[in-house]
């Protein structure tokens, strides 16, 4: 929907994306990656050991700190926000920095409204309701949707994008509100009040520093990509903001989701097993197959048939099939450390059920030196040794950090393994699945190659059924497991 509405090459639509980047720092620092790191690993436990009680007094203590130190980073976000532009987009002058700022001082309450639907979130993962944590958000995206079809063909550009802003706060505060019932509903005892004398409470303090620290050297990581796009031409901050859209798909369905699962899982074992680490290293390598079941598909449909995937989904209005194989160029490099990205989410939850959150701190510091070292000469001078447009130096962002992803993921895999014994994936399964993504994309470029010019939905159905078809095809002859029950779970739905 906002590609149809605002195109690729607008400026209207880099103030946006550029804007949606600042408040969303705040919401992924203290989101969910840090705030389940901390709390969920100490809150899990408690229920495990069935002292619900002392459970739900940790919850409530969290959650009003956690608000009041949102609430007084909103207000200092809003005040300070002329200077937070000029750090991560230099390269916005006259109207259209001035649209980013008022775009982000709108989204900035929204943002802290995020945070607060991310304690919800930790509250109902362990108690494993997972289904309304991760389809709340749903009502957000329904409201920018709304507000889209119905100011959309009657506002300018820029008008537009600042009604967007107000929908975007509308929709987080229903986020958060479809949550809360449920959370009250299963944590009975939950009291809001500060308690800094609980040993727990201390925990969840101790540990979600050196998570903060780690989630703010990762988002530092992604202002990176954001400050070198704005130094390209118009066009190249939205781009990379529908690239990242698409790249984040299947972290969020494969790579998020299955570590959501196995964080409280994980820590619930450590807390009454006292074979604790064997289970969750048994855990661990289950969860890296499933993950690479799907992901390995995914990076080959991106750096195979992006320009596919990207025009059935916004290819519309005013977004142009130029601006789909644009889109796909940036795709490309995203696929390269796709896997990488979903495998270390995954051992970082790991770490988090260990209880030890300084070592994926180490190792992110290490990704965003080199994601700013390489993402810099990739994006930069790289185009201009090579002869081309500066505007594809956004794919040399994504190739950049795909490299810096797989050193970052095979150190915790290395330090991991002298912990707690063997993890990881063996080197026949991977080339498995390879091989039946390699089959797959062969399968889908015959029938592209062939197919006439058409609706951009209707190819990428054409085009991509084939290539997941032959991809399991190729996997249950293998003999690969988890094939047979992606067939089982089709077969039930």
């Amino acid at each position: 929907m906002f590609a149809y509405y605002f195109g690729l090459e607008s400026d209207a639509a880099d103030a946006f994306n550029a804007a949606f980047r600042i408040p969303n720092f705040l919401q992924n620092l203290f989101g969910e990656g840090a705030l389940s790191a901390s709390f969920i690993p100490v809150y899990a436990g408690l229920l495990a050991r069935k002292d619900r009680r002392e459970a739900d007094r940790v919850a409530g203590a969290v959650g009003l700190l956690l608000a009041l130190i949102v609430a007084i980073l909103v207000l200092i976000g809003v005040i300070a926000t002329p200077l937070l532009i000029d750090a991560i987009a230099p390269g916005f002058k006259g109207a259209k920095r001035e649209l980013t700022i008022e775009i982000v001082r709108i989204l900035f309450p929204g943002a802290g409204l995020l945070v607060l639907s991310a304690w919800c979130l930790g509250v109902l993962n362990s108690h494993h309701r997972f289904l309304l944590s991760y389809t709340a958000p749903v009502m957000w995206n329904a409201a920018m949707i709304v507000t889209l079809v119905l100011y959309g063909g009657r506002s300018a550009l820029p008008d537009l994008a600042i009604i967007l802003a107000w929908a975007s706060v509308a929709g987080s505060a229903l986020q958060f509100a479809v949550q809360v019932p449920a959370v009250l509903h299963l944590a009975r005892d939950l009291k809001f009040a500060v308690d800094t004398a609980s040993d727990h409470v201390r925990t969840v303090m101790k540990n979600f520093v050196p998570v903060f620290i780690s989630r703010g050297v990762v988002q530092v990581s992604a202002y990176v990509d954001a400050l070198l796009a704005s130094l390209l031409p118009t066009g190249a901050v939205t781009g990379l903001a529908n690239a990242q859209l698409l790249y984040t798909l299947p972290v969020s369905l494969f790579g998020m989701s299955i570590s959501a699962a196995e964080l409280p899982a994980m820590s619930g074992a450590m807390g009454i097993d006292s074979a604790g680490v064997e289970t969750v290293r048994r855990r661990l390598n289950s969860g890296l197959r499933q993950i690479a079941f799907f992901v390995i598909p995914s990076a080959m449909a991106f750096l195979a048939l992006g320009d596919v995937v990207a025009a059935a989904l916004l290819q519309t209005g005013r977004f142009r099939h130029s601006d789909a194989v644009y889109v796909w160029a940036i795709l490309a490099g995203s696929g390269i450390g796709l896997l990488a990205s979903t495998l270390g989410r995954l051992y970082s939850s790991t770490y988090y059920a260990l209880r030890d959150t300084r070592t994926p701190l180490r190792y992110a510091l290490l990704r965003v030196l080199l994601t700013t070292i390489s993402g810099y000469i990739f994006a930069i001078p790289l185009p201009r040794w090579l002869g081309i447009a500066p505007i594809w130096g956004a794919a040399g962002l994504t190739a950049s950090a795909g490299l810096a992803g797989w050193v970052e993921m095979l150190m915790l895999r290395r330090a991991l393994n002298s912990r707690i014994g063997h993890t990881g994936l063996d080197s026949g399964y991977v080339i498995k699945l390879w091989s039946a993504a390699i089959a797959g994309a062969a399968a889908a470029w015959l029938v592209k190659i062939f197919l006439p010019g058409m609706d951009p939905m209707l190819t990428a159905v054409l085009v991509l059924g084939p290539y997941g078809c032959t991809f399991l095809a190729t996997t249950f002859l293998l003999r690969i497991p988890e094939a047979s029950t992606a067939f089982k779970r089709l077969r039930r739905g």
